[in-house]
């Protein structure tokens, strides 16, 4: 097959692609054509390092689990209503990782087939309709999802009257902030009254709906005690806690395999949905539930086929990454990495006013950059800057948060101490330059007004 150089590839793309489906660094796109670990490389060789790629959970083209596919792909490939032994493993290995009651699975095969058949399986078993969901939350790009995503509803025709949205319990920026004495709760108790509220239209919430640790929104870390006391107030009222681990689950956080986890032992969702990582870049996504809810999606009578979801290669690719997880402990590197990324940018945070903010957990880490530290106000050209400067030295990194001003790290697992120390390195540098200009610039203009 005939490669195209870079400028006849991105024609051709802009010709026959859809305009909405946009790509990193928009001005002077990347063109990637192989990739391994935790590096890219461009039509012309040039390495980079990879920040930002968390679909590629245990790296790039991993040895073990292009091999599983391979083989798996070799043998048999075929319709999901054939009786086969890898999805039994699969749902087995998984389950070995949930709580006791989170039993039943459903395979599909993205993220958006993940949320949109968890918010089904909601409504199906409370038999309500409304949906709570925090601001600037991201679920999918299904027409249902939509609906669900305050991050792109927003942006076109609004609110749906049984969406209801609660604050992000971001204690940087958000209402409560650090300085509370129980943010956790009193966000939660935020949820409580949106929930008043719904029942005061004399409706009924289905599902209450978070990612476990908000991406779109700015990496953000719920605080203590928020997720259980959130769920006590969905169940008093009849419905159900929707986990979306879509980005974060599978170790990404170190010290547990699940990101919901961290919320502490006393707290369990009904329904988790799961996608990105699980499949390395293969398309393959879960929802798993508690045998009630599923018997009740059951007792409709109406079966639930997926054609793709849970066949025989899907699942030797997500074996295979279970097992690359286990076996290359890379829950233990996340966590370790994670802290000393954490450690260096909390020291350029000492260095530099533009950083305002250091967050994060296990490879889930978030640098919010910001004009004024006592206004927080989003620094969002200077971040943008920041990472067209990262990407000339071949580094890939994107924004995200509602003022596009939190760099955000979610590199595949294998990222190493070096790879930590490289990009912090380049990011003090930057700042310094750029504080070094703006010092400059205020220079000048102090003398043209003199």
């Amino acid at each position: 097959m005939e490669r195209f150089d870079k400028n006849t590839c991105l024609a051709m793309r802009k010709r026959l692609i859809g305009k909405s489906c946009r790509l990193f660094f928009s001005d002077d796109p990347v063109k990637i054509v192989r990739a391994r670990g935790q590096y890219l490389y461009d039509e012309n060789g040039k390495r980079y390092l990879d920040c930002i790629s968390n679909v590629q959970h245990v790296g790039h083209c991993n040895p073990a689990v292009t091999k599983a596919a391979s083989a798996q792909m070799e043998l048999l490939n075929a319709n999901t209503r054939f009786l086969h032994d890898n999805i039994i493993y699969y749902a087995e290995r998984l389950a070995a990782t949930l709580p006791e009651k989170l039993a039943v699975f459903y395979f599909v095969n993205s993220g958006s087939e993940a949320n949109d058949l968890a918010l089904r399986l909601a409504r199906q078993y409370t038999k309500h309709n409304d949906v709570i969901v925090l601001e600037h939350a991201y679920h999918g790009h299904l027409t249902s999802l939509i609906d669900i995503s305050p991050y792109k509803f927003r942006k076109l025709e609004g609110q749906k009257d049984w969406v209801h949205v609660a604050p992000l319990p971001d204690t940087y920026r958000g209402k409560y902030r650090e300085d509370h004495p129980d943010p956790g709760q009193a966000y939660a108790d935020a949820v409580k009254d949106l929930i008043g509220e719904v029942h005061k239209k004399g409706r009924k919430v289905a599902a209450f709906f978070a990612e476990s640790l908000p991406s779109v929104a700015g990496q953000i870390i719920l605080p203590s005690g928020y997720s259980k006391k959130v769920a006590d107030h969905v169940h008093a009222a009849g419905g159900v806690f929707v986990a979306d681990e879509v980005q974060v689950g599978f170790g990404r956080v170190g010290s547990h395999f699940w990101a919901f986890q961290l919320q502490g032992d006393d707290f369990c969702p009904d329904i988790v949905t799961m996608g990105k990582p699980m499949g390395n870049g293969h398309p393959l996504s879960c929802v798993v539930t508690t045998q009630e809810i599923a018997d009740a999606f059951a007792a409709t009578g109406v079966e639930y086929f997926n054609t793709f979801g849970g066949n025989p290669v899907s699942c030797a690719v997500g074996l295979a990454v279970l097992d690359v997880i286990e076996e290359e402990d890379l829950r233990r590197n996340a966590a370790s990495v994670g802290e000393q990324l954490l450690n260096l940018l909390k020291q350029l945070q000492t260095k530099h006013s533009i950083i305002g903010d250091v967050r994060g957990v296990g490879l889930f880490v978030g640098l919010e950059l910001v004009k004024e530290r006592a206004q927080r106000t989003p620094a969002t050209e200077e971040a943008s800057e920041l990472v067209r400067r990262l990407k000339e030295e071949l580094v890939c990194m994107s924004t995200d948060g509602p003022g596009e001003n939190v760099l955000k790290f979610k590199p595949p697992l294998c990222f190493s101490m070096e790879d930590a120390q490289l990009v912090v390195g380049k990011i003090d540098r930057f700042l310094s330059d750029m504080a070094a200009k703006e010092q400059n610039e205020k220079g000048s203009a102090s003398q043209g007004i003199a």
